[in-house]
């Protein structure tokens, strides 16, 4: 495999002056890895970590810090994986051990959301660990899984990819739906399933399938996979990649569901045909991902098709970003840009790029970047904003918080990193 200077060199058309464009995606490269050194990864170490209780405190704002009065599964295990995924990428150093600040978080989700007696872990809890809401939601579940593989991954803990096994098998046996396929996303602390939506919705809807909770199931059975190498994880993960590929992301991009009933019918009503870009190009490159795993040959076919409707519907060509939402083939009509939108977007065409280099595709990553980093990441510390209105104003400024943690945006720069910017004398990761 080679870096994308190589490949621009030796496949890009001599008449595209495209050499130049893949230079400056390079020089953004260069630039990004410097903030996550420097700035980023820095201010997560520096300002998330709770040195009373254990875990990690979300609460900042553009305007200044909040005060954190609960903890929530979800951001504590996607702590979990950003710190252990920049220490496994070679990010500590003497100042700051990301492991450390990965494995302290590893301890304060096993001894404060784990239930023992039950298995699974609890929804919430308040700063010092006493739990505040003990239902189990599968959506969870896949991030513990994802958190505790790659914590395995980066400290060599065995005790870290039995949990993850154990959780597995709690969630094969309680979760899965043995007459439809898939799995139920809703339960009590003792696995009774709740399918009354006006319980609440912390997240997705009771008594519905999601394509966003089946593609997080999706990639942390990758991950599990790639590790454990089980015969079981790999029928599941086989399970999860055909469910996300028909029912929730085909490869006709604009007939993508956000929710299905338990059968897999249309849901009706308003949400009827909407469908959310950042989780199309999410699933887009996952796919690629657990393909490769499972030593398949990738669906491209499938992977552009996703991509190709983003940006034909879904990317805002004159200021840069992605959009959060459209309605099958029309123009999208919420228009603002999220930051993990934006975050996936940002990694499904680095991946794109990788595997057939285009003047479209080099031209929106640039735009992309260009609108992240002058409208949406704060320029004293590079942690980009919640939500920004389409032109880039400011609308939710939060910058961590139980919805926001160092998961997607790292994820994806350390992705386009690896591709634009390899280490001194290795190879770009990404590209073939």
């Amino acid at each position: 495999m080679r870096g994308i200077l190589g490949i621009a060199a030796r496949r890009f058309h001599r008449s595209v002056p495209l050499p130049d464009l893949i230079e400056r995606l390079s020089a953004h490269a260069r630039s990004l890895r410097a903030e996550l050194v420097a700035k980023v990864l820095p201010y997560w170490f520096d300002t998330a970590q709770d040195p009373r209780h254990g875990g990690f405190l979300l609460a900042d704002d553009l305007g200044g810090r909040r005060v954190a009065t609960d903890k929530q599964i979800v951001s504590q295990a996607r702590m979990v994986w950003g710190f252990s995924h920049a220490h496994r990428k070679g990010f500590s150093d003497a100042r700051r051990s990301y492991l450390t600040a990965a494995t302290r978080g590893y301890h304060f989700l096993l001894d404060r959301f784990l239930d023992r007696d039950r298995a699974g872990y609890v929804w919430k809890t308040d700063r010092a660990g006493r739990v505040l809401d003990d239902r189990k939601f599968i959506y969870a579940q896949a991030f513990a899984i994802f958190a505790l593989v790659e914590y395995h991954r980066a400290s060599g803990d065995r005790a870290a990819i039995d949990s993850a096994m154990d959780l597995y098998r709690a969630l094969h046996t309680h979760c899965r739906d043995a007459v439809h396929g898939g799995w139920v996303e809703h339960f009590t602390r003792d696995w009774q399933p709740i399918l009354d939506p006006s319980t609440g919705r912390e997240v997705e809807v009771p008594g519905l399938k999601s394509g966003n909770t089946h593609v997080h199931v999706m990639e942390a059975l990758t991950e599990l996979y790639e590790v454990t190498r089980d015969p079981g994880v790999e029928a599941a993960l086989e399970e999860a990649l055909q469910i996300n590929a028909r029912h929730f992301h085909p490869p006709e991009a604009a007939l993508s569901r956000l929710h299905r009933h338990a059968d897999w019918s249309e849901v009706g009503g308003r949400e009827r045909g909407v469908l959310s870009y950042g989780h199309n190009v999410e699933f887009a490159w996952l796919m690629i991902r657990a393909e490769r795993i499972l030593g398949r040959a990738p669906s491209w076919d499938h992977f552009h098709g996703h991509l190709e409707h983003a940006l034909r519907r879904g990317f805002d060509h004159r200021r840069g970003g992605l959009y959060a939402r459209g309605v099958g083939d029309r123009p999208a009509d919420q228009t603002d840009k999220i930051w993990w939108v934006q975050a996936e977007m940002l990694a499904a065409l680095s991946e794109g790029l990788a595997h057939r280099p285009d003047r479209a595709y080099a031209e929106a990553l640039d735009k992309l970047i260009r609108f992240v980093r002058r409208y949406q990441a704060d320029p004293i510390d590079g942690i980009w904003l919640d939500t920004v209105t389409a032109a880039g104003r400011p609308k939710a400024t939060g910058k961590a918080h139980n919805w926001k943690a160092n998961y997607h945006d790292l994820r994806a720069v350390v992705k386009f990193i690896e591709l634009f910017h390899p280490p001194s004398g290795g190879r770009g990761s990404l590209a073939s």
